[in-house]
């Protein structure tokens, strides 16, 4: 039965798309089955795993106001065991879309679970922001990695965030936990980066992962080659990074890495 995780933070620009290509190519390279989905309507997470967003047909869009079987938005990707369900802009207008309907925070969770026990994990890139569709991906998750750059107002809105996984607990997800908060962007040059590691330390403790991201170049260039970074450059430190992830993950959740 597949673990449901979402990666959350309504602060953009921290690491959420980078985390969702990169932890699920890992993941799938040690040969675990992943489904990535994309429930950003930039669609980001799809094109960075090389899919031209003009050529999709079914998306999450779709299969959430059109109802149509997930199967058919799903899409294989060059990694073996790694596969997506893309996004499409149109995703913006769900929300709306989605105010009217019964149960409307559990549209989502519907939706993944006609799938989700053909994978061992399902990793959902939610938008920045607390909107609909986020509250959606944090109400059909059992977890959520929370991305915290080593920037200056890191901690900046973490507060908001943790009130609404509160609020998603007490009120539709109560078995919703914290999977950990996720260092990225780190530079060990940097006195600021290293103040933000020990500052988020202090306060989440155990709940952070030993694994930090350091700022990697081939993590910013290979999006735009429509890769993971472990297919872009393996030896790269963004490409170490993630896979150190990949296995403190696996180990927390009582899974050996096959490789």
């Amino acid at each position: 039965m597949g673990k449901i995780i979402a990666l959350a933070n309504q602060k953009g620009g921290v690491g959420k798309t980078t985390t969702a290509i990169n932890l699920a190519a890992s993941l799938a390279v040690l040969e675990y089955k992943i489904l990535v989905v994309d429930a950003d309507p930039q669609a980001n997470s799809t094109s960075g795993l090389g899919f031209d967003l003009k050529e999709i047909e079914n998306s999450i869009y779709e299969c959430i106001v059109d109802n149509i079987d997930p199967k058919l938005a799903i899409l294989k990707t060059e990694i073996e065991h790694l596969h997506v369900m893309p996004s499409h802009i149109d995703l913006v207008g769900a929300e709306i879309e989605m105010l009217n309907l019964p149960d409307r925070e559990y549209v989502l969770g519907k939706v993944l679970a006609q799938v989700k026990d053909d994978y061992d994990f399902v990793l959902i890139d939610c938008s920045p922001s607390l909107g609909l569709i986020t509250v959606n991906a944090l109400t059909a998750a059992n977890s959520v990695i929370i991305p915290v750059q080593c920037e200056y107002f890191a901690l900046e809105g973490l507060g908001k965030l943790l009130n609404t996984i509160k609020i998603i607990q007490s009120r539709l997800n109560p078995d919703l936990e914290i999977e950990g908060f996720l260092l990225t962007m780190y530079d060990s040059r940097l006195n600021l980066s290293n103040q933000v590691v020990e500052e988020v330390q202090k306060h989440f403790q155990d709940m952070v992962f030993e694994t930090l991201i350091s700022r990697n170049i081939k993590l910013s260039e290979a999006p735009s080659f429509g890769k993971a970074v472990v297919m872009y450059d393996a030896t790269s430190k963004g490409a170490v990074n993630y896979l150190d992830l990949a296995r403190e993950l696996l180990k927390k959740n009582n899974m050996a890495a096959k490789k």
